[in-house]
């Protein structure tokens, strides 16, 4: 079998992810990539699960207001793999961004990784910790993986501190409520209080949410 020489093979890509708590930028830095991309006249694809849409049907859309326009796709790694290959999108396209990347299954991993193969540039953005101050979904793997990491901070709206968690406000303890201000606040260590307070099995994404 004849090897392939470095001239045949595509030169890899990049896996960036981009995370931290509710109100610490994640989306916004996201944006500002995407935006330089498309300046340097690189052709974007960007993608949101359909889980989030507080802000804007069919743009990532950041706390502060900024948008940029996406499509928007269920929660499922293979599904989103089915779109960016029909078609030949995924031949198109050079640079593939990601919003509220911790929403999908853990076949997200493998597919950032097919694509950076292909020499795309992948850029994630998604919370890595549940507001009970556990690993969200595919996050901690993927940071793992990545090329670069950036861990943002926001604010602790207790006292002003740098703030790494993401403070639910109310009694539910299901893994996906979908709000903003009013129903989270950015804390940090000291004024952190998880509503699970002893270890328990990792919460799943409901099956009508990860798989409709």
């Amino acid at each position: 079998m004849a090897l392939l020489t470095g001239t045949e093979r595509p030169t890899p890509g990049v896996l960036e992810v981009i995370t931290g708590p509710m109100f610490s930028g994640k989306s916004e830095e996201l944006i500002r990539r995407l935006k330089r991309a498309r300046i340097a006249r690189q052709r974007v694809g960007c993608f949101k699960p359909d889980i989030d849409l507080r802000y804007h049907r069919t743009a990532i859309a950041s706390h502060s207001e900024q948008t940029h326009e996406a499509a928007v796709v269920t929660p499922d790694a293979e599904r989103l793999r089915e779109l960016l290959f029909a078609d030949g999108l995924v031949d198109a396209i050079e640079v593939v961004g990601l919003d509220e990347v911790q929403f999908f299954d853990e076949a997200i991993v493998p597919l950032s990784l097919e694509l950076v193969g292909l020499g795309k540039r992948v850029i994630l953005a998604g919370l890595d910790t549940t507001f009970a101050n556990e690993p969200f979904g595919p996050v901690p793997a993927l940071m793992a993986l990545a090329d670069r990491v950036t861990k943002l901070n926001a604010v602790c709206m207790v006292c002003g501190q740098p703030a790494i968690h993401t403070q639910r406000l109310g009694q539910s303890r299901e893994l996906v409520v979908v709000g903003a201000a009013g129903l989270y606040e950015a804390r940090c260590r000291a004024h952190f209080q998880p509503y699970v307070e002893e270890p328990a099995e990792q919460m799943e994404l409901p099956k009508v949410l990860a798989h409709a």
